[in-house]
């Protein structure tokens, strides 16, 4: 026994002596009959120093020089001594994707040379090496050239611990693992086959993932044996290896509970397609699936279910799910109960997912701004409207307005039976229809596109009555003109109805006219309806107003009124116009203004016939007067005043020339008193119409025609008004 332990360990130590002797030859990596260009590699990291002579193994049957690393983007220094000394032609590091050379390779004396690096990603790279260079040299060195592979290593812990050990049949549960070097734990996408529990690794955002299927009931062992990507060394560095100790875990595994398995598509329509062709699907693979078999699809978990729909498998997918086909054959909704997977009446797995009727339609209403819901489906350019759809299976429709952008909204709805959309209409949109569609298909119903027709303020509205265009909104109360007015001419300014903010469209206006004496006594009556008003080009829907009824040009009043023009009215005439909306052209108040023309005027000529009674006169080169007179007739041309601010009342003062019959109705005896004379006389008249008999007063002076000479009156006299 003990000849047999010395004899082994001879050999060991004869084969160690024979790998470090092909180590030794084989370490300068140079081709057959070239000499070494390194006598020693010295390869230095934070921590350790790691030599060509000393840190090498076989890998694939080629010594490697080894070292152990922390991080990916390890820094190390190199030391590199070559085996002659060629002051001429220095070494030269040849550059890789591997590492970035940190410094330039710098001799140090005459022994060796000095440089560092930074390897790039250690876990990933592959064939990691050193390439050294050395030209040939005047003395007639040959150039030499020499690879030092690099093997990479590093201490990658692996710990499992997982806080719940229950199992069930046929469902995988996900585990969390703890590693110092995540990414160096090999990962596989596929399961172990025929144990106990099955496993395989993941890896999900940096985590590292065990996940584990049981497929056999009772206490089980869980058994993970782990693989790295890059090596470490056992046996004292004398063999690289991959495996990591293996995991083990001791599990309770229970009978199966159903899995919910998900589907792809959480909403299928009930049509004569799904129900006879069916609808192609992609569920999570249950495990225990056959494929070509259809399976029930029940909505309760007891035997004797309605039957929902029937799921036929079809194939297995890559990513660990399966290829069915759908036959609905009832509607369903996720809210009620779970949908049960029934093999021969009994229950497999559960799963989810809508089942409805096609979409359908029954009725659309709108809602303008401030307003009620409405089955009119009239919009307008530039307004932002509420559309309600009523109907079956709306929740899934996706439905969308042609050329019209939904808006978000706080009170938009959106159920089985009904859904809201706050929409807005473009201000250019060129359609008069507005088709609805669901899934690019048309639904039957459109919104109308309909001019907006809204009274704007009558600002747009002028009128000329010798003075120039006035806007008709701003003539508030009786205009008093006092010259003659030719004619009454209405303009219209079509680019003050819309602008970039404020759409009103077509103003449809009436002319209501009458023409009234000073007395109100009415002369003349018209109506002009019809007048319409179109926006100019300054709006952006001109183009779309244009109509052969648009009113083009002014109008004039001379041209509707017949009896009398406005030039032949008398003094103090009315001209009286209201222009206002039509009212069953809008759905809301119009506006209507005024026009009240007054012929003002500011004297009045007229013969007057009038009583002085008991007048008294003085005649020239008499010291005083004479004693009151008799009734006298006089007959004068007087000039009335009338009041600037008041409509057709007199002032109380006259002025007039003319007549006067003294004591023309002195019948006495000494009527020799009776004389007739030219006179100018101011009057004073009292200013109450209602008075029929008034009794003005004179005062003037004139020229009596029988006695020859001048003379002053003054005194009452007696009117009549009829």
């Amino acid at each position: 026994m003990l000849c047999l332990r010395f004899f082994r360990k001879l050999a060991a130590a004869f084969l160690l002596l024979l790998a470090v002797t092909v180590s030794a030859q084989a370490q300068t990596g140079v081709a057959p009959g070239t000499p070494p260009l390194l006598r020693e590699l010295l390869l230095r990291t934070d921590t350790t120093r790691y030599a060509l002579s000393r840190h090498t193994v076989l890998v694939q049957g080629e010594p490697s020089l080894y070292f152990y690393y922390r991080q990916d983007d390890e820094t190390a220094e190199l030391l590199i001594y070559p085996q002659v000394w060629r002051p001429r032609t220095p070494l030269r590091l040849r550059r890789t994707a591997d590492f970035v050379l940190l410094d330039s390779l710098t001799a140090v004396g005459d022994q060796y040379y000095r440089t560092k690096i930074r390897f790039k990603d250690l876990t990933a790279a592959r064939f990691l090496q050193l390439t050294f260079t050395q030209a040939a040299d005047s003395a007639g060195q040959p150039p030499l050239v020499q690879t030092v592979p690099l093997l990479p290593v590093t201490r990658t812990t692996l710990e499992f611990k997982p806080n719940d050990t229950e199992l069930f049949v046929g469902e995988e549960k996900v585990f969390d693992l703890t590693s110092n070097n995540p990414k160096n734990i090999r990962v596989s996408g596929e399961w172990t086959k025929g144990q106990d529990i099955d496993y395989r690794i993941s890896q999900e955002k940096g985590q590292l993932r065990l996940r584990v299927l049981p497929n056999v009931l009772g206490a089980r062992t869980l058994t993970v044996r782990p693989q790295t990507e890059r090596p470490f060394l056992v046996e004292n560095g004398r063999r690289i290896s991959y495996a990591l100790a293996p995991l083990r875990q001791d599990f309770t595994v229970k009978a199966s509970r159903l899995r919910f398995l998900s589907v792809d598509k959480k909403e299928i329509t009930l049509d004569d397609v799904s129900r006879r062709k069916g609808v192609e699907i992609i569920l999570d693979n249950g495990r225990t699936f056959d494929l070509k078999r259809t399976y029930r699809i029940e909505d309760q978990e007891e035997a004797g279910g309605a039957l929902i729909a029937e799921l036929f498998t079809r194939q297995y997918l890559t990513n660990d799910r399966v290829l069915c086909w759908l036959r609905v054959y009832n509607t369903h909704r996720q809210t009620d109960s779970y949908l049960y997977i029934k093999e021969n009446d009994l229950a497999k797995y559960i799963t989810n997912f809508n089942i409805s009727p096609k979409t359908s339609i029954s009725t659309v209403q709108v809602r303008h701004r401030g307003g009620d819901w409405s089955s009119s489906l009239a919009v307008n350019p530039g307004e932002t409207v509420d559309v309600r759809l009523e109907g079956e299976s709306l929740q899934k429709a996706r439905f969308h307005f042609e050329d019209l952008a939904v808006i978000p909204s706080d009170s938009s709805v959106r159920t089985e039976a009904q859904v809201v959309y706050r929409v807005q209409v473009p201000l250019t949109i060129d359609k008069r229809r507005i088709t609805i569609f669901n899934a690019g298909q048309p639904t039957g119903y459109a919104l109308t596109v309909k001019e907006f027709q809204r009274p704007h303020p009558l600002d747009f509205v002028a009128v000329n009555f010798g003075e120039g265009p006035r806007v008709i909104n701003r003539l508030n109360g009786p205009v008093l003109y006092s010259r003659v007015i030719s004619d009454v001419v209405f303009s219209f300014n079509p680019t003050g109805i819309d602008t970039d903010q404020q759409l009103y469209g077509k103003q449809y206006l009436s002319f209501d006219i009458r023409t009234q004496n000073a007395k109100g006594e009415l002369i003349e009556m018209r109506t002009v309806d019809n007048v319409v008003v179109c926006p100019g080009d300054n709006s952006v829907r001109a183009a779309f107003y244009q109509d052969k009824q648009c009113q083009v040009g002014n109008i004039s009043l001379n041209n509707l009124l017949n009896s009398r023009k406005t030039y032949d009215l008398d003094d103090w005439s009315t001209i009286i116009i209201t222009v206002k909306h039509k009212q069953d052209q809008y759905q809301e108040a119009g506006f209507s203004q005024k026009l009240e023309l007054v012929l003002k005027r500011r004297i009045k000529f007229d013969i007057d016939v009038s009583f002085p009674g008991g007048l008294l006169t003085k005649y020239k080169g008499e010291p005083s007067y004479t004693s009151f007179g008799g009734i006298s007739l006089a007959m004068l041309g007087q000039l009335s005043f009338y009041h600037p601010e008041k409509i057709n009342r007199l002032r109380p003062y006259k002025i007039g020339a003319g007549f006067v019959a003294l004591n023309a109705f002195d019948l006495s005896k000494n009527g020799g008193n009776r004389d007739l004379g030219v006179v100018i006389l101011g009057s004073v008249y009292p200013t109450r119409r209602e008075a029929k008999l008034t009794f003005p007063l004179y005062l003037g002076g004139g020229y009596l025609l029988s006695k020859g000479k001048p003379f002053f009156l003054l005194g009452p006299g007696i009117g009549v008004r009829l």
